[in-house]
């Protein structure tokens, strides 16, 4: 299922969640006035069937906005988490195409984007041979096996990656985010088992993408805890303490959304 189908089916049940609330107090209403109109005095029928009328619309308008302020938060965060997640899949392809030429990640983005302006790929043919040498031990000339590589030529990163598109140039800058901000990123090098393992991550806190949401709601998604979700308060990819170059977020971002 993709993403905007997911948030369809949700809308759907709040909508309908929203009808039978409505429903409900049209009913209450309803009822209210009878019961106005049958037992209290003509004098304050009028006044009262006007204050529940508007306490009605208020309280119904109340819960108009508890209903739909959820659905209309759903609708923010995907479009905006689809966003981000789409950059860091680009840090995350330019950060592994650095490390395949240079053994490492690059620690920071000017390095990174300076890279993919004039780095290139080698491109190499392996194929089996041998030779013959001579053996002191048993005075004979013995067949030796070895692997040849062959350079065929060069591609260059950015028309690998990205072709003609420049949007690498502003993959540091998170979407949406006022001021200016930036994703976070750090490389470095971790022992795994007395093997040195070069590891990144970039992040960006939840908090300044959906800056501009209700509180409580935020509150909410900072909380999650779901295979469905992206959990914590942070989106990132990669990671400082293990060799993976893995996203925090669940598999239906990665897949394409209609």
């Amino acid at each position: 299922m993709s993403v905007t189908a997911k948030l369809t089916q949700k809308d759907n049940i709040s909508m309908l969640n929203l009808i039978i609330i409505v429903l409900v107090i049209c009913l209450v209403t309803v009822g209210l006035v009878f019961l106005i109109d049958r037992f209290l005095p003509q004098k304050i029928k009028p006044v009262l069937i006007i204050v529940f009328g508007l306490l009605s619309i208020f309280l119904g308008y109340l819960i108009y906005q508890s209903i739909n302020a959820p659905i209309e938060f759903n609708k923010v965060r995907e479009e905006r988490f689809s966003q981000v997640i789409a950059k860091l899949k680009d840090i995350r392809d330019s950060q592994e195409a650095y490390k395949t030429v240079n053994g490492k990640y690059a620690k920071d983005f000017n390095s990174l984007i300076k890279f993919i302006d004039t780095g290139s790929y080698t491109i190499t043919q392996q194929r089996d041979s041998s030779f013959m040498r001579f053996d002191k031990t048993y005075q004979i000339e013995l067949q030796k096996d070895t692997i040849i590589i062959d350079t065929l030529g060069f591609i260059k990163v950015r028309d690998s990656l990205f072709k003609d598109d420049l949007s690498y140039k502003t993959m540091m800058d998170v979407p949406y985010a006022q001021e200016d901000q930036k994703f976070e990123m750090k490389a470095d090098i971790i022992d795994k088992q007395g093997y040195k393992a070069p590891v990144f991550e970039a992040k960006v806190k939840k908090d300044i993408i959906l800056y501009d949401q209700p509180k409580d709601l935020l509150a909410r998604e900072n909380a999650h805890q779901s295979v469905e979700e992206v959990n914590g308060t942070e989106i990132k990819v990669g990671s400082l303490t293990d060799v993976s170059s893995n996203g925090n977020w669940p598999p239906i971002y990665d897949r394409k959304i209609n």
